[in-house]
């Protein structure tokens, strides 16, 4: 049979990896439809997470398979010619325009409150924890949101505005730590009614609103897990709208996860499942697209911690799963699993990074001073 001819070539490439079909270690591949090898070689990652959404294939430790596969590279082996087609339709697009921003929200953040109140830790943060001596989910969201306010040098009084706010927690933080006065935006209709109540009593202003709709001055300006939707066609634009909401001596904190090389789409599979017309920057597109916008004024990486928040997102999902199970079934189940553990093993294999970069509009006399 024609699909016979694939396994052998799928085994040769998963070795490269030391990945080994219905294996016995916890990170082998187990086959239940032998179609899996030439869906894979036709469809590439599209194909791969589609078979074992429709059960095609398990393994115990997906998040240590995709850390290996990654790691040897193997997603760059597989690629159908349909991705060609994508590439072309990304690139004379804009996938991310006024028309589009909503999308992600209705699709992706609107799935469930229930879902992230039980995924995530007890602010609703949904973004790479900072996990400096800390075991706790909760721990490392609060340590992650004390870092972003002593960055910004937040003071009582200031006016901040929080580009995709999601559900108001980073927001409520920074009004009750710093004291400060907050604006947030979402494109999520679930996020900003969920915000709003959290929210309520404290100085903060939340807003089903796309940011290029801002004209507004604030002192501070921070996005924290949204420049992934921004697009690389809007890079520059979103830049230009932060500094014009931005005054002289203020300062912008941009928290995104980034690639380790310029693309202009997502993962096949990502864009369709999980994250629609996303796509991650690259260091040379934020620096383009910052230059002679802003000076640049820190730049950390802390890209591993995300391996430890996905996994612990994760295990809060699973463990919430009986709960969850009857409304939302076992098809989600499965690609929710994917979606968390394939994302792991990118950042354990340092594929994919998270970046925290302080930019000021002339540069700061002396420079920050940054307390990790």
């Amino acid at each position: 049979m024609v699909r016979e001819k694939y396994r052998p070539r799928v085994e040769e490439l998963l070795t490269h990896a030391g990945v080994a079909l219905n294996g016995g270690r916890p990170w082998d591949i187990r086959v239940h439809n032998e179609k899996l090898y030439p869906r894979v070689f036709a469809q590439g990652s599209l194909g791969l997470g589609e078979a074992y959404m429709d059960g095609w294939w398990d393994c115990e430790r997906l998040d240590e398979c995709f850390s290996r596969l990654m790691r040897a590279h193997l997603d760059g082996r597989f690629r159908p010619w349909k991705d060609g087609l994508r590439h072309a339709h990304a690139r004379l697009t804009n996938r991310q325009n006024r028309r589009r921003a909503f999308e992600v929200g209705w699709r992706h953040y609107d799935v469930g409150n229930d879902l992230y109140a039980r995924m995530l830790d007890r602010r609703m943060i949904y973004s790479c924890g900072y996990w400096q001596n800390t075991d706790s989910l909760d721990e490392a969201q609060e340590a992650k949101l004390g870092l972003i306010g002593r960055k910004l040098g937040l003071q009582p009084g200031m006016r901040v505005l929080d580009i995709g706010c999601g559900w108001g927690g980073t927001a409520r933080y920074l009004a009750e730590h710093c004291g400060v006065e907050v604006v947030g935006v979402t494109i999520s209709g679930a996020q900003a009614r969920f915000a709003r109540e959290s929210c309520r009593g404290l100085p903060i202003d939340i807003r089903l609103q796309d940011y290029r709709q801002l004209h507004e001055t604030f002192d501070r300006v921070l996005s924290v897990g949204m420049f992934e939707h921004v697009g690389c066609k809007n890079y520059r634009t979103f830049m230009e709208v932060v500094r014009r909401c931005l005054v002289p001596d203020g300062l912008f904190l941009l928290h995104t996860i980034g690639g380790n090389q310029t693309v202009i789409r997502t993962d096949s599979w990502i864009d369709r499942y999980i994250f629609p017309n996303s796509m991650l920057p690259s260091a040379a597109q934020i620096t383009t697209a910052a230059e002679g916008v802003f000076v640049l004024e820190d730049w950390h990486n802390f890209g591993a911690d995300y391996d430890r928040t996905l996994m612990a997102w994760f295990r809060n999902f699973d463990r919430s799963w009986p709960e969850l199970q009857e409304k939302y079934g076992e098809r989600f189940y499965r690609m929710w699993k994917y979606y968390l553990l394939s994302c792991a093993g990118t950042f354990r294999a340092r594929r994919n990074q998270v970046w925290q970069i302080v930019f000021s509009p002339k540069g700061v006399p002396g420079g920050i001073q940054v307390r990790s």
